[in-house]
């Protein structure tokens, strides 16, 4: 990508939510002359700022698609790598589908938080979940909100924006929110609301949001469905804060790893002009732990190599362990020779304990949400473990 390719698009996502350059240096933790820069063409974001990058993304408000098109254009590997929103065959379609079966089955709250780890969205395939509730609820009582990201924003603002979002005009104020969505559930119908990175903003204003829904769903039992999607710090906010209480009464879903059938219909959108049997697919998957950013980084060395599995599998394995993602998530665990030996003592074990809704230990819960482990098990048999030898081994690396 060229450096017009990045400011073109910098200064277009900036226009469509009439952000400044010093409006995005400060919620991105960059100097004003740096973001210019960036605006100009002058220098692209350097792999050293992916961090800031993806911060001006969530303040830009940019899908997952357009977050990786952003990425891309910087030179970057993209943040979502197996995400699409192609026309056709929809992956997780099983599980998209028990989802909102069992959100609407959910008495006397239909209220679900949908929890995803790194590499997958928040939610994954948002337009594919948004398509599949406009079926079930029509397209006038589905909404999708997202609050903004900027820790800055007046409550005034704040609300009006997420009043746009739902179609609601005229309003600039929380009260005037709470009047239209609940005029909206007067006239009878159910109305379906998806909340992305529910997380962001400030507490008092994420509190009011909460405030409003959990009210507005105990007022019309039944009628308003809520799916809030998110991350490890959206799981803090359930598990570790535990004062807003539309997450207590709130039921818990997780992202799923993909099927080789989930993969194969992403192979086909992804990679259109690749023939790649499921055997292969699944192999690729086996070997990659399901790590959607390995896989993903796997598929290409295959295609760019012209790699066959199994023949070229230690080669690319090889390439794997060097991934600059899996570095990332390894190195902040490394800062002390004690931290060193507490996390060569866990990348030798084969078992990481038993899982549970909220991990208390927080080298576990960053590994958990980096996608680095995950489990294996149901109910009381739940353990967590390395995704694949691949991720052990590039720890061991980083350790050394």
């Amino acid at each position: 990508m060229h450096l017009d390719t990045f400011s073109i698009l910098l200064s277009q996502y900036m226009r469509r939510i009439r952000a400044s350059a010093s409006g995005v240096a400060t919620e991105i933790g960059l100097s004003r002359e740096s973001v210019n820069n960036w605006r100009n063409g002058t220098s692209l974001p350097s792999p050293r700022s992916r961090d800031s990058l993806h911060a001006c993304a969530r303040y830009l408000r940019l899908t997952e698609v357009e977050t990786n098109l952003f990425f891309a254009a910087a030179g970057l590997a993209p943040e979502f790598p197996l995400q699409s929103e192609e026309e056709g065959e929809t992956p997780f379609a099983d599980f998209m589908n028990q989802l909102f079966v069992r959100l609407a089955q959910a008495a006397p709250y239909p209220i679900t938080l949908l929890l995803s780890q790194a590499h997958w969205g928040q939610p994954p395939f948002r337009q594919k979940l948004l398509a599949r509730a406009r079926a079930q609820y029509g397209d006038a009582a589905t909404l999708h909100i997202q609050p903004p990201f900027s820790v800055s924003t007046e409550s005034n603002d704040y609300f009006a924006a997420i009043a746009r979002q739902c179609g609601f005009p005229d309003v600039n104020s929380d009260y005037e929110f709470e009047a239209a969505l609940e005029q909206r559930l007067n006239a009878g119908e159910r109305v379906f609301c998806l909340v992305s990175r529910f997380e962001q903003g400030t507490p008092t204003l994420r509190e009011a949001l909460a405030g409003i829904l959990r009210s507005l769903s105990e007022m019309h039992s039944g009628r308003l469905h809520l799916l809030l999607c998110g991350g490890e710090a959206l799981a803090d906010l359930k598990y570790r804060s535990g004062d807003l209480s539309l997450l207590n009464i709130a039921q818990v879903s997780h992202w799923p790893d993909a099927s080789t059938e989930d993969l194969s219909i992403i192979v086909k959108q992804r990679w259109p002009d690749q023939v790649m049997p499921a055997t292969g697919i699944a192999a690729l998957a086996s070997l990659c732990g399901g790590h959607p950013a390995l896989f993903e980084e796997g598929m290409q060395w295959l295609i760019e190599n012209n790699g066959k599995l199994p023949n070229d599998m230690l080669a690319l394995r090889t390439h794997l362990i060097h991934s600059a993602r899996l570095w990332q998530t390894f190195l902040p665990l490394t800062q002390s020779p004690d931290a060193k030996a507490h996390l060569r003592e866990r990348l030798l074990a084969q078992d990481l304990g038993r899982a549970r809704p909220y991990l208390q230990d927080e080298d576990l819960r960053r590994l958990f949400w980096g996608n680095l482990i995950h489990v294996r098990g149901q109910g009381d048999q739940a353990r967590l473990h390395w995704r694949c030898d691949i991720i052990r081994d590039a720890g061991l690396m980083v350790i050394e």
